[in-house]
């Protein structure tokens, strides 16, 4: 029987709901200083405008809701996906306003899309927006990569035992400290080291490359941003292609590729555990798959002599398995060369890539390098099972952060997770082959969508149909929240209707 939830409940949710909400309109605030800096009056109005409607709801949400008690575990899961929701229709505004979208459902698109770190855009006329939008829609992807959660928990919520429901709400699991809100906080001061090293590599190189101290600078940054939130996002549509340069390319896969590495591989590393980058299970399994599917990429497109030599396949093989493999989407040639030149072959070994994805509790999406290793671990349990004798025990260990014995429970969610991670590419790829997409690059969009990871081929655009663009939105949400979340908001909407 279901049980109707009680007012209590409803406001504890709209409670918490409302303090993220305000934490997004005060991201608001650095795009609207970029503005009053640019002399951008009418995008500095659009933010103002964006930030009144967040705080004023935000603070309307606090007021009405108050509520005693603290969250349990399906109140956290529910203010995680109900929040990433209303975060993605009130940060639309000034995208909308700006011009540069059709319709709302776009600007939608691009709100979740940065939030779920993922890359893929309907925005139109990238290469002449303002300065103030480029700098929200990376400081989206940026903020999304740490999680719109850990924001909050950082710098707005303060001693709550509900706040670790949260933050496993929003797809995290691992403390890298004992207090849920100072893990928050180490995570940012992370992210924020890296911002700073990150950010002068790539203006140094620009101003190399002949771009203005200022706007070398302000790519940088935005680069950095979409780099390590493995978020895709660039400020000028031929993407990392825009700058022609090796060394441009190689310190964006030096930064997406540690961007992807679990936040608790971090912290260990900053604390002294540096024999955790050789020995983590998530780190293996990643070096092994990105090599297979790199030499499938690399084998695709040495038979269809795409490129001229061994140096130009590596460049442009490499650089795109590793963008997919770590679900950054940053890419150095046009969607549509995926299909023209990379191929069947190739486009497939890149949609393998993406749909394994990075390491878990990070910015990274798709299975995840752990499941992955859990998973190979328990098929190598069975066989020795198979080869032993019957009363023989065979136990089974995986290291990450430290040593753990394979239990059924670890295999049993790992398994789960990568079934609805496939439901979830197939459902996009049947609604696209039904508007009459090919199946190839219906299915490399749909893996893109659904693993976070803004590789397109073409099929992604502003003119696909409005119920792609509803389902890519869906997509992206539940990839990036990892379904728990997304099924405990369903169950609660059903319970609050039917239940008694």
């Amino acid at each position: 029987m279901l049980v109707r939830p009680r007012r209590n409940d409803f406001k504890l949710i709209g409670l918490y709901t409302g303090k993220i909400i305000m934490g997004v309109g005060l991201l608001m605030l650095l795009p609207l200083l970029v503005a009053l800096i640019f002399k951008e009056w009418n995008p500095a109005v659009d933010f103002l405008i964006g930030i009144f409607s967040c705080l004023s709801f935000g603070l309307a949400m606090q007021i009405s809701c108050r509520a005693k008690g603290d969250l349990s575990w399906l109140h956290g899961m529910v203010v995680a996906s109900f929040s990433w929701l209303l975060a993605m229709i009130l940060g639309a505004i000034p995208h909308y306003l700006s011009g540069h979208f059709g319709m709302f459902i776009d600007a939608c698109f691009d709100l979740m899309s940065g939030y779920t770190t993922t890359g893929l855009y309907l925005l139109q006329d990238l290469d002449h927006v303002s300065y103030s939008l480029n700098m929200w829609r990376h400081l989206l992807t940026y903020a999304g990569g740490q999680g719109i959660i850990v924001i909050a928990l950082a710098f707005m919520i303060r001693g709550t035992a509900g706040a670790v429901k949260m933050y496993v709400g929003e797809g995290k699991e691992e403390k890298l400290l004992p207090n849920v809100i100072q893990t928050a906080r180490a995570i940012w001061l992370v992210s924020l080291s890296y911002l700073v090293v990150g950010s002068i590599a790539l203006w140094i190189t620009g101003m190399f490359l002949g771009i203005g101290p200022v706007r070398s600078l302000l790519h940088g940054i935005w680069v950095f941003m979409g780099a390590w939130s493995t978020g895709g996002f660039a400020p000028q549509s031929y993407n990392i292609g825009y700058y022609h340069s090796f060394i441009y390319e190689n310190i964006t896969v030096i930064i997406f590729i540690i961007g992807s590495f679990n936040f608790a591989l971090h912290w260990a590393v900053w604390t002294g555990k540096r024999r955790e980058i050789i020995r983590n299970i998530e780190i293996v399994s990643f070096f092994i798959t990105i090599m297979i599917t790199f030499s499938l990429a690399t084998a695709g497109l040495m038979k269809l002599g795409v490129y001229p030599d061994a140096v130009a396949i590596f460049r442009k093989a490499f650089y795109h398995i590793a963008s997919g493999h770590t679900t950054t989407g940053f890419s150095t040639i046009y969607s549509r060369e995926f299909v023209r030149q990379w191929g069947p072959m190739g486009m497939l070994a890149v949609t393998i890539a993406m749909a394994i994805g990075a390491s878990a509790c990070s910015t990274g999406g798709g299975f995840k390098g752990l499941r992955m290793g859990i998973i190979y671990k328990a098929l190598v349990q069975e066989v020795k099972k198979l080869i032993s004798p019957e009363s023989s025990v065979v136990i089974q260990k995986f290291h990450h952060i430290k040593d753990t014995i394979l239990e059924e429970s670890h295999v049993r969610s790992a398994m789960l997770i990568v079934l609805a991670y496939i439901f979830t590419y197939a459902i996009g790829t049947v609604v696209a082959v039904y508007y009459r997409y090919p199946v190839v690059e219906a299915l490399f969009d749909s893996v893109s969508a659904g693993s976070n990871t803004g590789l397109s081929c073409g099929v992604i655009s502003p003119f696909m149909p409005s119920v792609m663009k509803v389902v890519t939105i869906i997509q992206m949400w539940i990839g990036r929240l990892e379904f728990m979340s997304v099924f405990a908001l369903v169950g609660f909407a059903v319970a609050a209707i039917r239940g008694r």
